[in-house]
């Protein structure tokens, strides 16, 4: 019983291996006779579509560098005038106004002159009265000189008639000895006076010089109320802008109070910052330079725009380097602008005190560059190059971007076709499809 009962599973077994087996032939055999009454699809050659680009065609050049900088404009000279004399106001210009232009040598405003015309007046009494002091004194020395000449004999004289008069006394008892004390007295006399007028000769010139410093010091309070006189008026001291006005007519100034502020506009300069870097590099200085500061700087010629409008040019001069800042690591130079020389369109406002512009330096020149579209050279520094028609990348070297555009000193060379189109990713080795200038272009497989 139990062999009958083994042998039924493996018969059932059998079976369905046998019954699987059959499936796959018959499966196969169907798959067969199918992919024979399939028919192969026609052969389709793939085309390659290729890029169209635009190339320029480089060739070495010598680029101009150009700085580039911001500043305000100011007036070169501003002063800020004040009373120098204290006094009340008795008549002001009549365009003194904020904004207004007056000439040079204008009166601005006057200060009551009386006082001060007094005080000239009682100057030139006092230097009149030493002046005539001094002159006699010296009259009065000359006198004295030729009196002290006659004393002097005089005195000879006495000293002679004494000495005889003794010596007669003595030797011969002629006259009495009253006599001779009498003489003796008058010579005493004689001596005494020379001796006095001697005094007061020595003394005339210690006095002339005196009165002298008197007459220097009355000289210098005339020459002083003279000034003063003189700076009631205050003038403009250049034809300039008036950009402040602090006075009116009858008030009372004091001296050293603000009045008024000028601005000549005539003569403007810009300050601006450059890149120590770029300052070293590219700003153009003379060589050999000896006086330690920057003294060397070459004086070009500079254009300036409004940044409101971009369209107004102005020309200004290079003039010199105004400090160096270590902390931002800028060199500040001075752009100077005289107003009658520069070019400029007349339809457009004028420069002016306070405008905001950009100016262009021009610096050294780059040798043997290749000038390129700021777009052109990728952030990785390379370019796309057709040759033969393909797109190869080609690592470059640039020595300077200037705005859009780029100088790139090596990795070109002479007849290199830089592709100008803006290409994102391309694949290396792709074809190209290379637009000319003016229409013309190159079919994919055509030689350049």
């Amino acid at each position: 019983m139990s062999q009958e009962n083994n042998s039924q599973p493996n018969g059932k077994i059998i079976f369905r291996v046998v019954v699987c087996l059959a499936i796959l032939l018959v499966g196969v055999i169907g798959m067969t006779a199918l992919k024979k009454m399939k028919k192969p699809p026609a052969e389709v050659k793939v085309k390659e579509i290729p890029l169209r680009v635009k190339t320029l065609a480089m060739q070495g050049e010598t680029a101009q560098v150009e700085l580039s900088g911001f500043g305000q404009v100011t007036p070169l000279n501003k002063v800020s005038l004040s009373a120098e004399v204290a006094g009340r106001i008795i008549s002001v210009h009549p365009q003194l106004d904020k904004g207004l232009v007056i000439k040079k040598n204008a009166i601005l405003f006057r200060i009551d002159p009386s006082d001060y015309q007094a005080a000239l007046s009682s100057a030139k009494a006092e230097v009149a009265r030493l002046q005539k002091s001094i002159l006699l004194l010296r009259k009065q020395m000359e006198l004295d000189t030729q009196r002290l000449t006659t004393i002097e004999r005089n005195r000879d004289l006495a000293q002679a008639d004494f000495h005889r008069q003794k010596k007669l006394y003595l030797e011969h008892e002629v006259g009495s000895l009253a006599d001779v004390e009498k003489l003796e007295q008058a010579y005493n006399s004689a001596f005494d006076q020379a001796a006095q007028m001697a005094k007061s000769i020595d003394l005339y010139p210690l006095q002339i010089e005196e009165a002298e410093s008197g007459l220097a010091a009355a000289q210098a309070r005339l020459e002083n109320a003279r000034t003063d006189l003189a700076r009631c008026e205050v003038k403009a001291p250049f034809t300039g802008r008036v950009t402040e006005a602090r006075v009116e007519a009858g008030q009372y100034v004091s001296k050293g109070q603000q009045a008024v502020v000028m601005a000549d506009d005539s003569i403007l300069e810009i300050p601006v910052s450059i890149d120590s870097a770029e300052a070293r590099e590219w700003l153009r200085f003379k060589p050999g330079n000896s006086e330690g500061w920057f003294t060397d700087i070459e004086p070009v010629r500079c254009d300036i725009r409004w940044t409101d409008d971009d369209k107004s040019l102005w020309h200004g001069i290079l003039h010199r380097v105004i400090n160096f800042d270590p902390d931002t690591r800028t060199l500040t130079v001075a752009v100077r602008v005289i107003q009658n020389q520069t070019s400029t369109d007349k339809k457009s406002l004028p420069l002016v005190e306070g405008m905001f512009c950009s100016v262009t330096i021009p610096g050294r020149a780059m040798e043997n560059v290749y000038r390129l579209p700021r777009w052109a050279v990728s952030f990785k520094n390379t370019v796309f190059l057709a040759v033969e028609n393909r797109l190869q990348t080609v690592p470059v070297e640039v020595a300077r971007i200037q705005d859009e555009e780029v100088f790139v000193a090596k990795g070109l060379k002479d007849g290199d076709l830089v592709i100008t189109t803006r290409l994102v990713e391309p694949l290396e080795n792709s074809l190209l499809e290379i637009l000319h200038s003016g229409g013309q272009e190159n079919k994919p497989g055509e030689k350049q």
